[in-house]
């Protein structure tokens, strides 16, 4: 009889305990508060195919000789970037001005010459020290054996998204529309050789990574994989509940209630072979504690090879993609708390 009460009373100790976890995620759904719908579906909404594609057509060209880290084409690529944010008058968070985060040749693998990441900015008004990151890798493969890899999917879709996001954001701070947290654009060189831009910026952060509240990292969205062949309304999804389930539950509130795409999931678990969850630069953050998205389509028969064009992207979907990622950056640097890490649940 004993040992019958001890082991009832442990089943109860443990019923509470798991009413009191499932008590504080259903808190977590029911706190989320989309507000200012039509505000952050406006500024959404001048994300559009056709600048996509336009930026994409020079971004993806051969006149960028496929952006290989350190080399000419790289390089033409990031001072396309520092233009381009220029022209919009988006500033650096280096003091104002410089673009360029540079990465000594001696940081990076043998014969690859210094390269940079590209940073831009939207200063936050109640939280300027906090910050959202938005994150795309800018170069790609170069050219091999006479072959120019322009790198049209991988990963110059999330290049323009990222300029897109950044013109979009821009044009509301100048309607008074800006956001509480900072939001970084940055765009990271070296992926491609094993995340060397992404792990330059973590061990030389612009912004304190205890303050970084999370990146949302895009790594090719621009095309359809066979999975999806019947059904294109959809985007793979990982890493969004890993750190912090609030942000997952933020990200599929957003979806259901603006966009509908179908978010899948397939890749995030952790059983995944394929392992995309650590081959993107997000993990860099991921390994910080920095809650992350990783955004991407899934491979297709273009990935990683010479035929990876920019007249083979599907540009309605490209933009509907950007249009989630960036409401989704929009709630988080406005949203009053920081996210709640599993941890802490």
């Amino acid at each position: 009889m004993k040992g019958l009460f001890i082991a009832s009373a442990l089943t109860l100790v443990g019923s509470c305990a798991t009413t009191r976890y499932s008590t504080k995620i259903d808190n977590l759904k029911k706190n989320i508060q989309l507000t200012d719908s039509a505000t952050v579906m406006h500024y959404a909404n001048t994300i559009t195919a056709n600048e996509l594609k336009t930026h994409l057509y020079t971004y993806a060209s051969d006149n960028f000789e496929g952006r290989k880290t350190g080399e000419l084409g790289q390089k033409k690529a990031a001072k396309f970037l520092e233009n381009y944010y220029k022209s919009e008058g988006i500033l650096s968070p280096i003091n104002d001005s410089i673009y360029f985060q540079s990465i000594s040749k001696d940081y990076l693998p043998n014969e690859i010459q210094t390269t940079e990441n590209v940073l831009a900015f939207i200063k936050g008004s109640e939280k300027p020290d906090e910050v959202v990151i938005i994150s795309a890798h800018l170069d790609h493969l170069g050219i091999e054996d006479e072959e120019l890899f322009n790198g049209a999917d991988d990963n110059g879709s999330g290049t323009t998204a990222l300029m897109e996001m950044a013109q979009a954001f821009n044009l509301a701070a100048k309607d008074g529309f800006l956001p509480k947290r900072s939001i970084l654009f940055l765009h990271l060189t070296g992926e491609e050789l094993g995340l060397y831009g992404s792990r330059y910026y973590i061990e030389n952060p612009v912004f304190d990574l205890e303050k970084t509240m999370a990146d949302l990292n895009i790594d090719m969205i621009g095309r359809i994989d066979k999975k999806h062949e019947a059904n294109p309304n959809y985007l793979y999804l990982i890493g969004a509940d890993r750190i912090s389930k609030e942000l997952h539950f933020i990200s599929e509130k957003i979806n259901d209630t603006y966009f509908n795409l179908d978010l899948d999931y397939t890749y995030n678990e952790e059983t995944d072979q394929n392992r995309y969850y650590f081959r993107s630069d997000h993990y860099k953050f991921a390994l910080k504690n920095i809650p992350v998205i990783f955004y991407f389509n899934g491979e297709h028969d273009d990935y990683h090879k010479a035929s990876d064009t920019a007249d083979k992207i599907e540009y309605d979907l490209l933009t509907k993609r950007a249009k989630l990622i960036f409401t989704t950056a929009w709630h988080l640097a406005n949203q009053d708390h920081d996210l709640v890490h599993n941890e802490d649940i």
